[in-house]
């Protein structure tokens, strides 16, 4: 431990409690944010704007992916530049008009711009809450850390989603489902700015005190390109996330028409929105930290072949059941590689520049929102709907084994290290 101007400077989660749980609490309402759109927001565009093409009304997911991935890459080149917590203020600053624009637009054009707007506030705050419980609690319980966070942002997906899609069954699609996120920023911004502190100092600690693992002195740019596809283990974790969410954008976007489509009232339809993220937010609380016991990398590898078989259930005939027991094994292996990919990046990482590769790996990973976005309205609207949840199955096995093949184990006691140094 050292002191860190007036204040000791200790890692782990017992010794940093206090922040710990209150960054829990801010990404559990950032999570929240999402899930006011997760069912609702294409029953808007189909009912409400009266767009007929897939395509069209999964264009607000577009514009969410590309926004937060670049958003992400900003944040953590800045964060380790000028610390984490003005990114997390600025974040909650941009989602102030979100919820009013949803509730109020006049035209779909705006509620792109919303979620302009959404993905800057997810990149900015999802970022700096994960950058700073992983400098919190230091190279022991990244898992653990990880599990925690997802499980309180992706919980709150679930929750929100399943509140907006009672309300809009109750009241209608607007304005009352999207109030929610009003409160959401009302209360997250007050205690990002009042009651978070920086953590960067938690980071130069860490990074004092050990060997060096990527060089921290290495331009942006060759860190960008060893994250990215130069380094087999890193550039596995990179395409597992992209695949990912490239299958959350398909859950996100397509599936709530995929079900309306084929009957399914609003009441059920948002049960099933709401049952995927929320099986994925509790189930972390077990595979964060299992993580930490057994290693990461055949928790992504099963997690990613979890997800397809999960897909494939979506592509049987109309059954609520057999749809629901597909959202439980989607949000279970979802679970398994959320935070186990996160931990991963901190494991082979260096702390002066932790926040800047969590960026790079978190921009391939949201690229895959609009990515999914894209393949499954092209595919759905010239194949059709089941077509395009096949393929996305399938690439989401193939990501599977992408890991399986290419990707080096990296939590430390599972891993040998030659004498070279430490793995790629």
């Amino acid at each position: 431990m050292r002191a860190d101007g007036a204040r000791l400077v200790r890692l782990g989660l017992a010794a940093n409690a206090t922040q710990f749980w209150l960054l829990v609490v801010v990404n559990a309402f950032v999570g929240s944010m999402v899930g006011i759109e997760r069912d609702v927001l294409p029953l808007v565009g189909q009912r409400v704007f009266g767009l007929a093409s897939e395509t069209a009304v999964l264009s607000f997911i577009v514009t969410f992916g590309f926004t937060k991935a670049l958003a992400n890459l900003y944040a953590g080149r800045t964060a380790d530049r000028l610390g984490r917590k003005p990114l997390l203020v600025a974040g909650w600053l941009f989602a102030i008009p979100v919820p009013f624009l949803l509730m109020y637009a006049p035209a779909w054009g705006w509620i792109v711009f919303a979620n302009v707007l959404l993905g800057i506030n997810q990149g900015l705050c999802w970022s700096m809450t994960v950058v700073m419980k992983i400098d919190l609690v230091g190279p022991k319980q990244r898992g653990l850390a990880m599990g925690l966070n997802e499980f309180a942002g992706y919980l709150a997906v679930g929750v929100a989603a399943y509140l907006s899609g009672t309300l809009a069954a109750s009241y209608g699609l607007r304005p009352w489902p999207f109030a929610l996120g009003v409160a959401s920023v009302a209360v997250a911004l007050v205690l990002s700015i009042v009651f978070v502190r920086e953590t960067h100092g938690h980071a130069r600690f860490e990074a004092a005190g050990g060997a060096s693992r990527t060089s921290a002195g290495a331009s942006f740019r060759a860190l960008f390109a060893r994250v990215s596809w130069k380094d087999r283990t890193l550039s596995s974790i990179s395409q597992a996330g992209l695949v990912n969410n490239l299958n959350d954008g398909l859950a996100w976007g397509l599936l709530p028409l995929h079900f309306a489509a084929a009957g399914l009232a609003i009441e059920r339809i948002a049960l099933l929105a709401a049952v995927y993220p929320a099986t994925w937010g509790l189930c972390q609380l077990v595979t964060g930290a299992l993580s930490d016991r057994v290693g990461r990398k055949w928790m992504i590898a099963g997690g990613m072949w979890a997800q397809a078989l999960a897909i494939g259930l979506f592509l049987t005939p109309a059954s609520f059941a057999v749809w629901f027991c597909g959202a439980l094994l989607l949000g279970a292996g979802t679970a398994m590689v959320y935070p186990t990919l996160l931990a991963a990046i901190g494991d082979i990482v260096d702390p002066l520049v932790r926040a800047s590769s969590v960026g790079v790996y978190r921009l391939w990973r949201d690229s895959g929102y609009a990515f999914g976005a894209l393949l499954s309205g092209v595919v759905a609207h010239a194949l059709g709907q089941d077509a395009a949840i096949g393929v996305v199955a399938a690439l989401t096995l193939a990501s599977g084994g992408i890991v399986a093949v290419r990707m080096r184990e990296t939590h430390p006691r599972p891993l040998t290290v030659s004498p070279g140094g430490a793995p790629a």
